[in-house]
């Protein structure tokens, strides 16, 4: 398998994994060459599936810079049953959920990608809530896991504020630990203002999603998604902050619709992007 030319700030596209026809032929129909590449499904993270994923990958020369693993279980997007079903935090899905990324860990070796990425829930801010530990050794264990098969871990950012999920790295102490920044998400979970969130944790950022959205408009819904450069997301504050920090990473579209408009959507986004980036240089 040949290597893949890597790019600073290269924009590439969020690609599902279970696809009939070539797994990269979405990436390939922006012009991008590179994607983090997601999948929910742990039965086929098989030696069989990681050999189509490199043969494809290779024939359409894009990149997979992450894997983006889904865990097993209920996952409710909002504010009030979202921190009982999402990630690692609710003990009754904790153990099922770390074999599950464990397994992703061992799939993202066969595939030959740096890292996993996954949301690992409303993580507390309190240290003293009951959650709070047992959330800790859970990603140890499996950031240790991942550190093992020589890859890092990545939390997407969303569901705790920027101090929180610092803390969580600091107190989890392993050296393979990074952020995916969704600045959209730290917006949608009325979490945090994305520029100012990197002067807390920026310099853990190892990649991010291009969304945009909206504040939450109630206490119990997530804002709303919208098409990149319509939201609250400053793209080229964000991007000009990133590059002073020595940002090197991927910048992955993420448009979470389907159908005509998420395409035309993500093609405007790669316009969009490429000016901002090509300002920065």
């Amino acid at each position: 398998m040949k290597p893949h030319k890597v790019k600073p700030m290269e924009i590439g596209v969020i690609n599902s994994m279970e696809r009939e026809e070539n797994i990269f032929t979405h990436v390939a129909e922006f012009g991008l060459k590179v994607c983090h590449l997601v999948n929910w499904n742990e039965k086929i993270w098989t030696n069989a599936w990681a050999e189509r994923v490199k043969w494809e990958s290779e024939e359409t020369d894009v990149r997979v810079c992450a894997l983006w693993a889904g865990v097993p279980g209920p996952a409710v997007w909002n504010l009030v049953d979202g921190p009982k079903t999402l990630g690692l935090v609710p003990p009754r899905y904790r153990n099922r959920r770390i074999n599950a990324l464990k397994r992703a860990a061992d799939f993202a070796k066969k595939i030959r990608v740096p890292a996993i990425i996954t949301h690992c829930g409303f993580i507390p801010e309190l240290t003293t809530h009951p959650y709070y530990e047992g959330a800790i050794e859970a990603i140890r264990e499996v950031a240790g896991y991942c550190a093992g098969q020589g890859i890092e871990f990545w939390f997407e950012t969303g569901q705790e504020t920027p101090v929180t999920l610092l803390r969580a790295i600091e107190d989890i102490g392993t050296n393979n630990l990074g952020i995916n920044l969704d600045p959209a998400n730290l917006i949608l979970y009325g979490k945090a203002n994305p520029v100012d969130a990197l002067d807390v944790f920026g310099k853990y950022v190892k990649n991010i999603h291009a969304k945009d959205g909206l504040y939450p408009e109630s206490g119990r819904e997530l804002g709303k998604e919208v098409p990149i450069g319509r939201g609250k997301v400053n793209f080229p504050g964000l991007l000009k902050k990133l590059k002073n920090l020595g940002f090197k990473g991927e910048i992955i579209i993420e448009r979470e619709i389907s159908g005509p408009e998420q395409v035309n959507d993500i093609r405007r986004a790669v316009k969009d992007l490429s000016r901002w980036v090509s300002i920065l240089k």
